[in-house]
């Protein structure tokens, strides 16, 4: 089997996010530096939903055969006094090596380093929303091969709509990608839904699970992306 059969066998099993990335397209009319655009590959319409799910989505067989259940909590005994004991519990992360390696890869992407590079004030991309980005590479059911460009934006907006309470930084996202384009903005939310939709709908992410995804490669210089420390 060559590799377009691979290819298109994967995109059968795998068609909520089959997805490209344009090269970068400089826009004059946007002002400072220019900027790279982004367009992605048209997908079937379907509404944008808010932070939380208002409405039922479809079971569908496909997607169930990608989504793992979630992992059952690890019990350890922390102390042991006569016949008395403390238990403790460990949350087992979801997150596998993969999910790092190809989050690592697209932060060499021209596109996705000029942009954490433009955003110098870490508006939209502190080392929190960056480990749930990776957090939802782990739920959305896609091959590690299958993540482009496109997938970082999608799950870093994502993040700063869960988590930020002024909303208008997010803005910057579009801004960077498409300029003036608001037909690609509707796009991009089109393909949210769907991105959404492949994770289950499990958009929270808590921050020791942050934590623990920044402790797998503690040495990533993006972790040291933190507002804190900005003067």
């Amino acid at each position: 089997m060559d590799a377009s059969q691979i290819s298109s066998q994967c995109e059968e099993q795998c068609p909520q996010l089959s997805t490209t990335m344009a090269s970068p397209v400089m826009d004059d009319d946007i002002p400072g530096s220019s900027e790279p655009r982004v367009e992605a590959t048209p997908q079937p319409p379907s509404s944008s939903p808010k932070r939380k799910r208002d409405e039922s989505s479809d079971s569908e067989d496909d997607l169930a055969e990608l989504l793992e259940p979630d992992p059952q909590p690890v019990w350890s005994v922390e102390t042991l006094c006569g016949l008395r004991m403390r238990l403790k519990r460990h949350r087992v992360s979801t997150v596998r090596p993969e999910h790092h390696k190809v989050f690592t890869k697209l932060l060499e992407d021209p596109v996705v380093k000029k942009f954490l590079t433009w955003d110098k004030m870490l508006r939209v991309s502190d080392k929190y929303l960056l480990s749930m980005v990776i957090a939802y590479f782990s739920r959305a059911g896609l091959f590690s091969w299958q993540y482009r460009p496109i997938h970082f934006f999608l799950a870093l907006y994502l993040a700063n709509d869960m988590e930020e309470d002024n909303q208008a930084p997010k803005q910057d996202i579009f801004y960077f990608l498409y300029g003036k384009n608001y037909a690609q903005r509707s796009m991009f939310h089109k393909l949210r839904f769907q991105f959404i939709r492949s994770m289950g709908w499990r958009i929270w992410v808590s921050r020791e699970e942050c934590e623990e995804i920044q402790a797998y490669n503690p040495d990533l210089w993006v972790w040291a992306r933190d507002r804190t420390n900005l003067t």
